[in-house]
């Protein structure tokens, strides 16, 4: 699911139907639920793009600092000369990771899950207060009849 998915699901179910009170109340354990399973997947999925981010970086580093066999080199579609010829110092070629089209794809993806992760949490914490919601609503209807 993406997150725009995710946000289009949460305006529905973000909603208390404040006329039934007791029926939002008993959809809470469905939500936490059904939100709880979205967000360990996207946790698991992270955890994943971190994994081969490690390596991508490993192998670039391999690749920028001329220690990468030829056959490697050639098993990723890479070119031999990564540099384009110039000649870096060592300490410049953070510039060069920074600027690389590949790390930068794999960084973007693990950026948006985490927004996506944040976004579940946020949406996980108001479940979790969401009874206090209602009994909120209650007393005050409580209070406004005059009890």
């Amino acid at each position: 699911m993406t997150l725009d998915e995710i946000k289009k699901e949460w305006e529905k179910d973000c909603e208390i139907d404040d006329i039934e009170l007791d029926k939002s109340s008993l959809e809470v354990p469905k939500l936490h639920a059904k939100y709880q399973d979205l967000l360990s997947s996207k946790i698991l999925v992270m955890k994943q793009y971190q994994f081969k981010y490690d390596t991508l970086l490993k192998d670039k580093w391999l690749w920028y600092n001329g220690k990468m066999s030829q056959e490697q080199i050639q098993e990723l579609g890479w070119s031999d000369d990564p540099l384009d010829g110039l000649k870096i110092m060592k300490n410049d070629l953070q510039i060069f990771y920074n600027s690389d089209k590949d790390i930068q794809e794999l960084n973007a993806k693990i950026e948006y899950l985490k927004v996506t992760i944040d976004y579940l949490k946020e949406c996980m914490q108001n479940i979790t207060w969401r009874h206090q919601t209602i009994k909120n609503t209650i007393d005050w209807r409580k209070f406004m009849a005059g009890s």
